[in-house]
């Protein structure tokens, strides 16, 4: 009797001790969801697809710009001159059309916009070609740029609607915000490309031209999806932030302005590689190489992005956004020193590879640090930040082309990561979420716990 009750019960305990703490261990083991359970969300396609049209012309403009202006001017700083007028105003702009978004709806502000940007365009590809002052250009520059629609920040936003309840947010999150940098990164490598061979093999502003037709179709299209956009005043639920808090901008939140000087770099790389790849290529004869070098550019980012969406972190996104911050400042550094166009596409890859991890923990941070309300508005900071830095370093990188050759243009990659990284190590703690809730008790504060990643 004795040796049965040793042989039932006690062994019995253990095994349920051991059930137990395996159950916990399966529980709590970090485990990313798939792509393809992203994709089933119901409703996503509808807004996916003509997402994906109305962003192309965002990864075809710069460029467009450039090769356009270049042909009608034979200056590459004049060129990057007018690009980057056209990405400042986009900086200045974008968060505002973004707060609109949020305020009034995506539609609201999609279908003006998008007819706005249309006709900027083909105002400034008629004054290109036909010779107009300078001044001009400028002039049409700046509504090209101020209307360019913000598909990529809306649809985040739809997909943070669609993926928060009242239950809480769902696992899905990360891997949405890795899919749209995939998608971000996609759109790189196919709108470069195929606006360089449009410019190239067609006509100089047929770039352009393709640029404002997708832009009208696809940005119409996606207004049209009235189902998945978020309730104007309210993205989602509620964020770190209590309910019925007065609206502010979310560039108060110190975070969403350190992530703002860390993209400012990120477009530096961007705007740095589009013009001194041009000039590179041109140099050695090959203008048709150009977009090839972009491309393999922009695939090392698709496809650092694919497997950061893939991976369950067990690093911190802080942490994560340093180290992936640091390996691109230390490739971008060494683009100057090569004159080898088979080299320079394998550094490119390098550096491609650097920039998706950086821009999905960045994107992956805003969802702790602000407020659901201010979704939209808090993406386009980002995205305007990245625009500002590649119009910089379109001008930059252009003026020292002309002047110096490509590589000189290439160090602009280089000053613009290492300043964003020495703003990052500074200020790394502002990039801590902020206390969704705090009680007290005996004195002493005690948090609620915030899931991280």
């Amino acid at each position: 009797m004795s040796r049965n009750t040793v042989g039932t019960d006690a062994p019995a305990g253990t095994r349920n001790r051991r059930r137990t703490r395996g159950t916990r261990r399966t529980r709590n083991a970090p485990r990313r969801p798939g792509y393809g359970r992203l994709l089933r969300t119901p409703g996503a396609w509808t807004f996916l697809l003509p997402g994906f049209a109305a962003r192309q012309p965002f990864a075809m403009l710069t460029i467009g710009i450039v090769l356009l202006v270049q042909h009608t001017t034979g200056s590459y700083g004049t060129a990057g001159a007018v690009a980057a007028v056209t990405g400042v105003s986009m900086a200045l702009f974008a968060p505002q059309s973004g707060r609109l978004a949020d305020r009034f709806g995506q539609r609201a502000v999609l279908i003006p916009g998008v007819l706005t940007h249309t006709a900027s365009a083909a105002a400034l590809i008629a004054l290109a070609l036909t010779d107009a002052p300078l001044w001009a250009l400028f002039v049409a520059a700046v509504p090209t740029g101020a209307s360019v629609p913000q598909i990529g920040p809306m649809v985040r936003s739809r997909w943070a609607a669609l993926l928060s309840g009242p239950s809480g947010t769902s696992s899905l999150l990360p891997t949405a915000a890795a899919f749209e940098s995939v998608t971000d990164e996609f759109t790189f490598v196919i709108g470069p490309v195929l606006a360089t061979a449009l410019c190239t093999g067609v006509h100089p502003a047929a770039g352009l031209i393709a640029e404002a037709a997708l832009t009208l179709v696809g940005g119409l299209l996606f207004a049209a999806r009235r189902a998945t956009q978020p309730r104007p005043g309210r993205q989602g639920t509620a964020g770190p932030g209590e309910p019925g808090e007065p609206r502010t901008s979310a560039l108060a939140v110190p975070g969403v302005r350190v992530l703002a000087v860390a993209f400012l770099g990120i477009g530096s790389v961007f705007g740095g590689m589009q013009v001194s790849l041009t000039a590179f290529a041109e140099e050695i004869g090959a203008p048709g190489v150009n977009g090839v070098l972009y491309g393999i550019f922009a695939a090392g980012n698709m496809l650092a992005g694919i497997v950061c969406g893939a991976v369950a972190w067990t690093i911190g996104p802080r942490r994560r956004l340093l180290f992936g911050y640091t390996a691109l400042t230390v490739v971008a550094s060494t683009l100057w020193a090569v004159n080898s166009a088979p080299l320079l596409a394998g550094l490119g890859l390098l550096v491609g590879l650097c920039i998706a991890p950086a821009l999905i923990t960045g994107y992956t941070l805003v969802e702790s640090l602000v407020p659901a309300s201010a979704r939209t508005e808090s993406f386009t900071w980002l995205t305007g930040a990245v625009a500002l830095g590649q119009a910089m370093a379109v001008t930059a990188a252009g003026q020292l082309a002309d002047a110096h050759g490509a590589s000189a243009g290439f160090l602009v990659p280089l000053v613009g990561t290492v300043l964003a990284l020495t703003t990052l190590v500074v200020l790394r703690s502002r990039l801590a979420p902020k206390a969704s809730g705090r009680v007290t008790a005996r004195g002493m504060g005690h948090r609620e716990p915030v899931a991280v990643d």
